[in-house]
Parts: C-alpha cells; sequence; structure tokens
C-alpha cells in the first residue's frame, strides 16, 4: 500500500493523510513543532534555570514524576530531567535544573527564542497518586523542582500535605511560592538559619511525626538527604517514595546503566522508575554507582569552565 503525507496551508493546521485515512491535528503539531523553541529562561538562583520549551507532544502526555531526555546541542550528551510544569493547552513544558556539569552549562547558555536539539519524553512510570490522608513531602535543593508537580497531585487527589524544604541558604530556596499555595502547611530550614528555621530537613520531619500524625511520606533530593529521610520514617513505619537519579543515558531500559537494587531485585531508575520504595532501595549500591564516573565527570566539568572562561 502507497502512503504519503501532505499539509494543509498556513493557518489550517497539520494534517496527516494516507490512503486510508485523514486526521487533523490542530495546535497539536505544527512545522516549528519538532524545533523544541526555548519559550521562557528564568534564573531561581546563580546556578539553577528554569526553561520552558515548546513541546506539545510531550504536553498532552506528561504525568507527574516523569521525565524527559534533552540534548542541548548536535555534539551534546543527552541529560534526564523531570518535567516541573506541563500545560497541555499551550503545550509548553517547564524543566528546572542546576548548572554542574558541562551539559547542564550548554543547557543554561541557551536563551529564549533558540531551541535545543533533542526533546524526548515522557519518560519513566508516573507518580502512584493516592488518597492517602496527611502526606509529608520532604525536598532539598534543586529536588524541590520535582516534588512541585508531586505535591500538587496529591493536594488535588484529596490529602493534607505538609511540605518540608531544605536548602544551604536563602539565596539556593527555590519555588517557595508555588510550594506554600500547594501545601497545607510549609515548613522551611537551611543549613546556615538565612532563612525558616536553621537545621535540615531531617530535624523538622522528626519533630512533624512527634506532633502529627504522618500516613506517607516523599523524599526527593540529594542522595544523602534521601536515605536520611528514609532512616526516620523506618522507625515510624511511615511508608516513603523516594525519586532516583542514577547515571543514565538512553532512558529506555536497554542500556542499564541506571540499574539500582531495590528489595534485592534490579530495577532500571528509567522504566521501573525514578520512584521507589525508599525502605527497600540499596542506598550503598547506589552511591557507589553514582561515584563510578565522578573522575571523568570531573574532567569534563573542568573543560567546561576552562571553556566559559576563554
Amino acid at each position: 500500500m502507497t502512503s504519503h503525507v501532505s499539509h494543509a496551508s498556513a493557518g489550517e493546521g497539520d494534517w496527516i493523510k494516507t490512503s486510508s485515512h485523514v486526521c487533523r491535528l490542530d495546535n497539536i503539531l505544527s512545522p516549528s513543532s519538532a524545533a523544541y523553541l526555548i519559550l521562557d529562561k528564568q534564573r531561581l538562583s546563580d546556578t539553577v534555570v528554569r526553561l520552558t520549551l515548546h513541546a506539545p507532544l510531550v504536553a498532552l502526555n506528561a504525568q507527574p514524576g516523569q521525565f524527559v531526555l534533552i540534548r542541548p546541542t548536535e555534539r551534546s550528551e543527552r541529560i534526564p530531567l523531570t518535567i516541573s510544569h506541563a500545560d497541555r493547552v499551550s503545550g509548553a513544558v517547564t524543566v528546572i535544573f542546576q548548572e554542574v556539569g558541562h551539559t547542564t552549562r550548554e543547557l543554561g547558555g541557551l536563551e529564549k527564542g533558540q531551541s535545543v536539539q533533542d526533546f524526548a519524553g515522557p519518560l519513566g512510570t508516573p507518580s502512584d497518586i493516592q488518597r492517602v490522608g496527611t502526606v509529608a513531602c520532604v525536598a532539598g535543593g534543586v529536588g524541590i523542582a520535582v516534588m512541585l508537580p508531586v505535591t500538587r497531585a496529591l493536594k488535588a487527589a484529596g490529602n493534607r500535605i505538609i511540605g518540608i524544604l531544605g536548602a544551604r541558604n536563602k539565596s539556593l530556596l527555590i519555588l517557595e511560592d508555588e510550594m506554600r499555595e500547594a501545601c497545607d502547611e510549609l515548613a522551611i530550614v537551611t543549613d546556615d538559619g538565612s532563612y525558616g528555621e536553621q537545621g535540615i530537613v531531617t530535624d523538622a520531619l522528626a519533630a512533624l511525626t512527634q506532633r502529627d500524625r504522618i500516613d506517607m511520606a516523599y523524599a526527593i533530593g540529594p542522595l544523602p538527604m534521601m536515605q536520611a529521610v528514609c532512616d526516620v520514617t523506618r522507625d515510624q513505619s511511615i511508608a516513603t517514595v523516594v525519586s532516583l537519579d542514577p547515571v543514565m543515558v538512553d532512558g529506555t531500559g536497554m542500556c542499564g546503566g541506571c540499574r539500582v537494587r531495590v528489595g534485592g531485585d534490579v530495577k532500571f531508575a528509567c522504566v521501573d522508575g525514578p520512584e521507589f520504595d525508599g525502605h527497600l532501595v540499596d542506598w550503598d549500591s547506589l552511591r557507589s554507582r553514582k561515584a563510578g564516573y565522578r573522575e571523568q565527570e570531573q574532567k569534563a566539568r573542568e573543560a567546561s569552565e576552562e571553556a566559559h572562561h576563554a
């Protein structure tokens, strides 16, 4: 059977036409939809960037907890970034990331009106959103961006949400207003006491469990923080979900680079996760795997800094 693709004239939307059917895709596809145009760029701190891109098919299908693989330029490596927000009406997808390596610096160097080379997603298993009662949403650093869509979904499902946000200092705290709107209560802690209470998120969580019944906890942030949260909730028999970010290459379960051990079984974070039962995660093996490419990452970071200052 011979098939062909034809397009309607400008302003009439796109058409996919074969000998068997015709389908009109108004406001979903356009000749520029594959360009992944940067619609907006904001700096939330010196090193944290929020990008909103035109990716209508991703926006149409995205759910809380899922991520995309982004390649800033043709010569870039692919990196996974969690979807912080997806607008199905406008076709916009928002990602928030910290410039910590060569590729995130490349991505952060792009400006509004430019495009990224590749934007694949949504990937991963969506968050399992249930009405359970009172949920503690504990997030640190750029993990707050990952927590935001999950918190909103949990709230929409009828849960009472108590948020705990942590950062090294006030300048590194992001999305406070958005999280405050999504939570019934919000506590903020900073390592240096420059904002909120001085301390770490597990201090606030431990105090919370002493005064309130917590039915479930979410923890998203640096690996040591998530493990520490799980130590607190394990003692209280509070079910806890974490979002893991091991080394990831293809994002579809083929390479095995993102494998983690959960409950004694090998799981792939890109397809089985990224969310898992935090009490079943083998934190030692995960820490070892994340450190496996530290030397190469450092060399790439140094090369990127030299190029940046050249």
